[in-house]
């Protein structure tokens, strides 16, 4: 019910009003045509638009359907299976203490919000955890990540503005191999992902981590922020190629209507979704579940 309320916008933009094409017109070229501009003016991008009317019209054909009830169904389980498909929790036992967490996206999307949040909820799970200050171009995000730290009594390991992020990284992994520490969550600056000399960077903590762990870091997950609608599409394709994402964080869904970039996310790049976020409190963060969020979207 709270992830219904927290979807407003994105269900009244795009669910309420899939609905309402469906319940004026019925099943021929019109309806499509109605439906298929609903979804690119709600961020649902060009191809994934075009993979859901695809199917939609191969069904109907196929099984000549007339009933646009029907038509609606078959829509909302297109849609599911999209997301369903992302759906993935991620596995904190697979891996020898610690567990890396590389946290990665542009400047404004939530990166160090979203790790507070998920130490607070990792911790609750039980498990000890460890934050490193990656983000040292910054002085505001050391600062923030510190105060995390003591609003949930975690340690963080940072040094001065302007320091070498790498050398931020081996210390904090090898303070928390030396504390034992379970989880090991790192931040990093805002890259520009069209800033070669920026993710050059980011490749370099990722070679640092993996001279210390050849298997870590053992997750690798962007923060985009669902208010920037297609460009997040862009920063994910790049952000991947450089980094080889390992998962999905959606954050501010609360905020906007355009929630539906959530399905050419998962269409276009089969990346897991691990969380959403949809609200300024720690529970606020949640785990993706993608027939709930159907459910709260139609």
């Amino acid at each position: 019910e709270k992830l219904r309320i927290q979807l407003k916008k994105t269900r009244d933009y795009l669910g309420s009003e899939i609905k309402n094409i469906f319940s004026k017109n019925k099943v021929d070229v019109i309806l499509f045509d109605k439906l298929e501009e609903k979804l690119l003016s709600s961020d649902i991008g060009v191809k994934t638009t075009n993979f859901i009317i695809s199917a939609l019209k191969s069904e109907v054909v196929s099984n000549n359907i007339k009933n646009t009830e029907a038509v609606y169904d078959l829509l909302k389980i297109h849609m599911l299976k999209m997301l369903s498909k992302v759906e993935k929790n991620i596995n904190l036992e697979r891996f020898s203490c610690p567990f890396i967490i590389l946290i990665v996206g542009v400047n404004g999307v939530g990166k160090t919000t979203t790790i507070g949040k998920l130490a607070a909820k990792y911790k609750k799970m039980g498990k000890s955890v460890m934050l490193a200050a990656g983000d040292t171009f910054r002085a505001a995000a050391i600062e923030q990540l510190q105060e995390w730290g003591l609003k949930n009594n975690i340690s963080v390991v940072s040094q001065h503005i302007n320091a070498d992020p790498a050398a931020v990284v081996f210390d904090a992994i090898k303070s928390a191999q030396a504390k034992k520490i379970d989880i090991l969550i790192i931040d990093t600056a805002g890259r520009l992902h069209n800033n070669v000399h920026l993710m050059n960077e980011l490749k370099k903590i990722k070679k640092v981590v993996k001279k210390i762990d050849v298997l870590s870091p053992h997750e690798t997950i962007l923060v985009i922020d669902a208010c920037s609608g297609q460009n997040t599409v862009q920063q994910t394709k790049l952000f991947h190629e450089s980094l080889h994402l390992t998962g999905i964080v959606i954050t501010k869904l609360d905020g906007t209507a355009k929630g539906g970039i959530i399905f050419p996310i998962a269409n276009e790049f089969s990346i897991p979704i691990y969380y959403i976020g949809i609200g300024e409190k720690i529970e606020d963060l949640k785990v993706f579940d993608s027939k709930k969020f159907i459910e709260s979207i139609f």
